[in-house]
């Protein structure tokens, strides 16, 4: 029959053995961690995250590009009215 004695050539009585325990109760502090962000490194955290979902999103939105297409077929959808309409959309769009 084999004994083992020592765990990885530690004994961990002698480890136990070695510390002493104190019956005092001294108040603990923590510290409150805390950090502070510069206003340009918020800036550059905006424009980054900007930048991604502009990276994300596709140039031209297929799915309106196709229900306009549907609309531009029917006879009845292409009335001065609504001739009109998108122009006038389409020059407050740049602010005429």
């Amino acid at each position: 029959m084999m004994m083992i004695d020592k765990i990885s050539g530690v004994s961990p009585i002698n480890n136990i053995q070695g510390t002493k325990r104190t019956n005092s109760s001294a108040p603990v502090s923590s510290a409150v961690d805390e950090i502070s962000v510069s206003d340009e490194a918020k800036a550059l955290s905006d424009s980054y995250y900007l930048k991604q979902v502009a990276a994300e999103t596709p140039d031209v939105r297929t799915d309106l590009i196709e229900q306009i297409k549907q609309k531009i077929q029917d006879p009845n959808y292409l009335s001065p009215a609504t001739i009109a309409a998108t122009a006038d959309r389409i020059m407050s769009a740049y602010g005429l």
